[in-house]
């Protein structure tokens, strides 16, 4: 018989703050991650600590911002007030304290329920701070929430405002970086938000005067069919074009904050932008055709916003106010007035929107019949085949939220799909396996996308023929080999993603998976290397001379070793757009007809493969 387990007053245990968080971080934080994708934990760990220094910029205090990072250490200064000095360490250590719950200092605030600065000093191996006021200094610092030094208050000729300093903890974020693109995209965001402000990130200025209008004109991966059209009123702006891109794009944010999940504000935007152009134009046109190719980007100020996480990724709130009207009303009356009157003033761009909502049915009409067919083939080929071999499980809460660890690996070939199947997590990752090489897709229709077996068993995979509303997958990870087939076939898979669903590649889903260009072992010791670099210092551990691989397809991988590449130390590698040229010039410069400049950079890359290999085999 089993022996009972006591249930008494000594099982009951309660955990402080700091233990609290470091024990549960995805409850204050989101997930964790190595700073691959953009909504990783660390980069939530740095907009905490800005979030306070943009509150004070909006509170008239302190107009520039100072950010450094270097080696894994993060540095925040602000000129604002500074916190009050009897306080600098409560306020980073004690739960629910903080200047935000008083409403008449912080009315629209980022963020309300103090916890944020103290997650940081919680899952940071080092946190300090400094505050600067009334010519008087003081400092605290920590140690994963732990009270290191607390110096007395000084007198001090210093700048007044606040500065933190902090380090990730490894134990909790492991073999992390932060990437640069990711942290350039969430200092222009605070800009775009809080024209008049300065930040100064590892020496360069990120600064705007037009808000919204810069940050279309600035993330916009293709030309716009007509001017942006740039409106705003008290607690609200928005800016509005459209391309000739396939899809939908978003930018939204509530009281500064990016809701890269959108929330009530952003669907109450879609919905009032079909309505005012159908009441404009007294046509009823349907809202696909309406919201296709539009790229847009609102921005909300709302007493008391309620967010669906911690991360304020979505915003749950509908009303701006408790006195207010519903978020509905209020971004619908600002649009039916505002837009409506701006289309009236600018005949000219309301016959260019117009030219392209009537181009987008033509289009979804024209598509109708075919698409009808390539759904019923594609449910009948997968009844009989296992091109999908997918996971138990993609959305929590009855399938209100998508679940962030959700993954489809898509691979060349059945043997590395066979290596993934066996060593993979049933619950949330899944393999799609390809037959041979993807159509180049450049120039192409989106009639491909139905009439190509292969896209169009892709697309019914992922669920995306609609948009990313019902996207089955966080992460779509391309997986192919590190040989030149490979890569021409990462490149067309790319390729088929900007060309069709740019938005998924804009919203941070597609990676390419990282694994072992060379595994160096004697017969203690075993090194996976993923660069040239690690290589030599695998080298420099082992003694005599030991065993080089050099790692060329993923199906020379065992599956038991796939099992260290997929698992918890997956290394993913964000496919991201540079903002320096427009996608169609990017397709047509790697997918068009060849040109001496193209020619060049292969042969050139090609030469750097070339010598990857030669020195292994030389070592």
């Amino acid at each position: 018989m089993a022996e009972e387990v006591q249930y008494t007053e000594d099982n009951i245990r309660s955990l402080d703050w700091k233990e609290h968080i470091r024990m549960r971080p995805g409850m204050y934080i989101g997930k964790l991650g190595d700073g691959s994708a953009y909504d990783d934990g660390i980069y939530v760990l740095l907009k905490e600590v800005l979030d306070n220094s943009i509150d004070e910029f909006v509170m008239g205090n302190g107009r520039t911002i100072e950010v450094t990072i270097k080696d894994k250490t993060v540095k925040v200064r602000d000129y604002g007030r500074g916190v009050p000095l009897g306080k600098v360490v409560d306020v980073v250590s004690k739960i629910n304290t903080g200047g935000k719950y008083d409403s008449k200092a912080f009315k629209k605030s980022v963020g309300l329920n103090g916890v944020g600065t103290k997650a940081v000093n919680a899952l940071s191996s080092m946190f300090r701070i400094e505050s600067s006021r009334d010519e008087k200094w003081k400092a605290a610092e920590f140690s994963r929430g732990e009270l290191t030094e607390d110096t007395d208050i000084e007198e001090s000729s210093r700048r007044k405002g606040t500065k933190v300093v902090f380090m990730p903890d490894e134990d909790i974020f492991h073999n992390y970086q932060y990437r640069t693109q990711h942290v350039e995209r969430m200092l222009w965001n605070y800009v775009y938000l809080n024209r008049g402000l300065t930040i100064i990130f590892n020496g360069e200025k990120y600064h705007s005067e037009r808000g919204l209008y810069d940050l279309l004109e600035k993330n916009m991966s293709d030309e716009p069919l007509y001017p942006i059209i740039h409106l705003e009123d008290e607690d609200i702006e928005v800016a509005i074009t459209h391309t000739n891109s396939y899809g939908e794009e978003y930018y939204s944010f509530v009281n500064g904050q990016h809701t890269t999940q959108g929330g009530t504000h952003q669907g109450a935007f879609r919905e009032a932008l079909v309505k005012t152009i159908r009441d404009h134009f007294q046509k009823d046109y349907d809202a696909r055709d309406v919201r296709s190719s539009v790229v847009a980007a609102i921005a909300v100020k709302v007493m008391e916003p309620v967010f669906e996480s911690q991360t304020k990724t979505k915003l749950g709130s509908n009303d701006v106010g408790p006195d207010g009207p519903s978020m509905r009303a209020f971004v619908n009356d600002f649009l039916k007035k505002h837009l409506d009157n701006f289309l009236h003033k600018n005949p000219e761009v309301a016959e260019a929107l117009q030219k392209k909502i009537m181009q987008s049915e033509r289009e979804r009409k024209d598509l109708a019949g075919i698409k009808k067919l390539a759904r019923k083939r594609a449910k009948e080929v997968s009844l009989h085949n296992k091109k999908l071999r997918d996971c138990r499980i993609h959305f929590n809460n009855d399938k209100k939220e998508r679940n962030e660890e959700t993954t489809l690996f898509i691979t060349e070939g059945d043997s590395a799909s066979g290596s993934i199947t066996k060593v993979r997590d049933v619950n949330t990752q899944a393999v799609f396996s390809l037959k041979g090489k993807p159509l180049n897709s450049y120039g192409l229709t989106k009639k491909i996308v139905y009439e190509n077996e292969e896209f169009n068993l892709l697309q019914a995979a992922l669920n995306i023929e609609d948009g990313l509303d019902d996207l089955r997958y966080n992460n779509v990870v391309l997986a192919t080999d590190a040989d030149v087939d490979g890569m021409h076939i990462r490149l067309l898979l790319i390729t088929f993603f900007l060309q069709f669903f740019p938005d998924l590649v804009k919203n941070g889903h597609l990676y390419v998976l990282a694994t072992p260009l060379f595994r160096v072992r004697d017969k203690k010791q075993t090194f996976y290397c993923y660069s040239e670099e690690e290589r030599k210092d695998a080298l420099k551990q082992l003694k005599g001379k030991p065993e080089i691989t050099r790692f060329k397809g993923l199906g020379e991988i065992s599956p038991d070793e796939f099992k260290n590449f997929i698992g918890e130390d997956i290394r993913l590698e964000p496919v991201v757009i540079g903002k320096e040229q427009s996608v169609n010039d990017l397709l047509k410069f790697y997918m068009g007809k060849n040109t001496p400049d193209r020619q060049e950079f292969i042969i050139e890359n090609l030469k750097v493969e070339q010598d990857l290999i030669e020195d292994a085999e030389v070592a």
